[in-house]
């Protein structure tokens, strides 16, 4: 169907039938999503919620994705177009794993698991679960390593591998795994957690493809797809056209970009096209390390950019990503790798600075457009830590932990989103509960909480930072973070101010408290403390325009302190002695 046919909006099936299978299909993905919180093994996942589940077309185009984080699912079908090519034989019962950034996925950390789904012998969906892995066999315990200058440094690759065939475990591959991987049955258990995440997508699909019919189903697709480009294209229409662009700034990494890394991008809004051009070919070569992004990560980053400035409710399916064209190169740092530089931190850092530069990009168009810069993910609070645990006979644990993190910046409107973590998930990552990672590892954790005044200032604030201090029981904890916003934080927009910059600190025995590297594999000894505070989010708006209200509330919140608000809005607090909260 041409353009001017899908702008029209004409229909192939009944739009209440269209509701009900629009529903339907999240549902599946809903129920896949409880098979991996529930199956896996790992906090990372099943407290951390890193992973995601969505349903796609044969062909690879998008269809449903629910509660899932964007880095993962906004280009999705990258990962799994490869296998189409690499295999001559892809059949029912068959399970195929890529982690691998050279063959379309995001990090080495991400292990996604798809499946084709057949009926009536015609293949016509994959099922896709992908999990964030607490190991993959590098070098040192993590998977985030910004030193590895290549996939030689990293841990272990599953370039499109079939994992499973017809329905049987492939056991000579899984056993790479086992014998690379740190921690390897909870690795095998979180795997076959997405496995059986993909199983029951396909008994759901097969359920539905009965009841409502295989031709019914596939003119339900053609048809989202249409609907997704024609919201995308209505939205467009009302930007205001024009080229535009923002520049933004990775922290230095000590023999890996040493002045820091310059994050543009350049959105070229065209109303009448209804297209969105993101280009990034602007940006500096591959560095020497492993903080270049997959094309996979890029790509996402760009959509990701544009959807954030868009109304929440548009599918976020094929149809509404066809309207965003990316401009990319070859051997950049933002843009499609060189085989085989580095990528294992793909997925955040950089990445990161490329989804807040297209946040803020907007705001070149002026108010109410556009958000301020958030803050990052990877401080101490989001590091990977592992060790030896004394109380399970020294059995090795590795893990990323969610203890605390960045807020969101503010934008027209809105003050900014405490439980952000990072630009890559935008909120939809989980903070951990403090009884599941102390009860799973042999660590404390002896506080967390709001870090007043960290946030930027404006007529609307952004979040505040999240800080804390942890520390491990009667052992050597290893700590690996990647702390960037420490030079560089995240920065105000329209007259707004910039947050304060992350913390990243040690508490020796003796109680002297030594400054910690931004970017830094800590090892923390028992008796020793682990402290942090994570980047707040900048503000929005020349402060001065802040309603009065607005400043009592967030000081009654306990995210800005009386003193402050006198300072930066000029407002005096009066406390009400009753209540304990904060008038104007």
């Amino acid at each position: 169907m041409n353009e001017d046919t899908v702008l029209a909006g004409q229909r192939r099936i009944d739009p209440f039938l269209m509701s009900v299978l629009k529903s339907r299909m999240e549902a599946i993905v809903r129920e896949m999503t409880l098979v991996v919180l529930k199956a896996s093994r790992s906090a990372v996942i099943k407290n951390g919620r890193d992973f995601s589940c969505a349903l796609l077309t044969y062909d690879c185009k998008l269809v449903s994705t629910e509660d899932a984080l964007p880095i993962h699912v906004m280009s999705m079908e990258m990962a799994i177009k490869p296998i189409l090519t690499m295999f001559d034989e892809i059949r029912p019962g068959d399970m195929f794993l890529n982690n691998c950034p050279f063959t379309g996925a995001t990090h080495h950390a991400d292990m996604i698991i798809a499946a084709p789904i057949f009926f009536e012998g015609q293949p016509l969906f994959w099922t896709v679960a992908l999990s964030h892995h607490a190991d993959v066999g590098a070098p040192i315990p993590s998977t985030y390593l910004p030193y590895a200058k290549t996939i030689y440094e990293e841990g272990v690759h599953f370039p499109c591998v079939r994992v499973v065939e017809n329905g049987i475990e492939r056991e000579d591959i899984l056993r790479i795994g086992m014998y690379k991987i740190r921690a390897p049955d909870m690795w095998l258990g979180d795997l076959r957690a997405q496995m059986g995440s993909c199983r029951t997508g396909e008994r759901r699909l097969h359920e539905l493809l009965h009841r409502y019919g295989k031709q019914a189903v596939l003119d339900f697709v053609e048809e989202w797809f249409e609907y997704g480009t024609r919201r995308m294209v209505a939205e467009i229409r009302k930007l205001p056209a024009g080229t535009y662009t923002y520049e933004t700034r990775h922290d230095p990494v000590p023999g890996v970009a040493d002045e820091g890394i310059p994050v543009s991008v350049t959105l070229t809004v065209d109303p009448e096209e209804g297209m969105v051009t993101v280009d990034v070919r602007d940006n500096p070569d591959n560095v020497p390390g492993g903080l270049n992004l997959s094309e996979n990560t890029c790509t996402s980053g760009c959509r990701m950019g544009v959807f954030n400035n868009l109304p929440a409710d548009l599918p976020h399916n094929h149809g509404s990503v066809s309207r965003i064209r990316i401009l990319m190169r070859a051997g950049s740092v933002v843009g499609k790798p060189r085989y085989p530089v580095g990528t294992s931190v793909a997925t955040t850092n950089v990445n990161d600075r490329l989804i807040t530069a297209g946040n803020c990009v907007f705001s070149r168009m002026g108010e109410p457009h556009g958000q301020a810069e958030g803050g990052p993910h990877l401080p101490i609070g989001i590091g990977v830590i592992s060790g030896a645990d004394p109380f399970k006979n020294g059995k090795v644990y590795v893990n990323q932990v969610f203890i605390g993190y960045a807020g969101a910046g503010a934008r027209s409107g809105f003050d900014g989103w405490l439980t952000y973590c990072g630009p890559a998930n935008g909120g939809m990552i989980s903070l951990d509960s403090v009884e599941v990672d102390e009860s799973m590892y042999p660590i404390v954790i002896e506080r967390r909480g709001v870090e007043a005044d960290s946030q930027g200032f404006g007529e609307f604030e952004g979040a505040p930072g999240v800080g804390g201090a942890f520390y491990p029981l009667e052992h050597e904890m290893t700590v690996i973070y990647a702390a960037d916003a420490t030079e560089f934080p995240a920065r105000g927009v329209l007259g707004g101010t910039d947050a304060r910059p992350v913390i990243s600190r040690k508490q020796l025995a003796d109680g002297t408290i030594v400054d910690l590297p931004s970017f830094h594999e800590a090892k923390c000894q028992d008796g020793e403390k682990m402290l942090f505070v994570a980047s707040g989010g900048g503000g929005y708006g020349d402060p001065r325009r802040r309603a009065r209200s607005r400043v009592a509330d967030v000081v009654s919140r306990g995210w800005l302190s009386p003193e402050k608000a006198l300072e930066v809005y000029g407002v005096a607090l009066v406390r009400d002695a009753a209540t304990g909260d904060y008038r104007a």
